[in-house]
């Protein structure tokens, strides 16, 4: 039984009209879901069901991290404030460090300046007043 053709010269496909159709079906949702979506009454209900969702979880939030830190606590493991107080305290580390480090630049830069006019002589060192015993006791 030879195949069907269209006048356009492809094989006639059944299934093609119901593509159509979906694809028609599809769009049209598509097209009313943005309309409906980009409501402030949409945007006021979206939050409102959030809201009320995250406050009716907040109790299970709380008996869930505590129950998590009593854990965490008897398998000798680290908990959430463990890594939060060992970041503090390496920030602080880190910034002590760098500070140390701009000194020690400071000081690296005031040692290898050349010697200024004022520097480069040798000052003058003050004589001894000549005491009258001392250049007999030498000889």
């Amino acid at each position: 039984m030879p195949e069907q053709q269209v006048p356009n010269g492809k094989p006639f496909d059944p299934m093609e009209s119901f593509r159509e159709m979906r694809d028609n079906y599809l769009d049209s949702w598509a097209k009313v879901m943005i309309d409906v979506v980009n409501t402030d009454a949409y945007a006021k209900a979206t939050g409102n069901m959030l809201e009320t969702c995250l406050s009716m979880s907040a109790p299970f939030r709380t008996a869930v991290e505590k129950a998590m830190l009593q854990t965490l606590q008897q398998l000798s493991m680290p908990s959430r404030n463990d890594f939060v107080n060992l970041a503090q305290r390496v920030t602080n580390v880190e910034m002590k460090l760098d500070d140390l480090d701009a000194k020690l630049d400071r000081i690296e830069k005031l040692l290898s300046k050349p010697p200024s006019a004022d520097r480069a002589r040798p000052a003058a060192r003050p004589r001894r007043p000549v005491v009258a015993g001392a250049q007999e006791k030498k000889g």
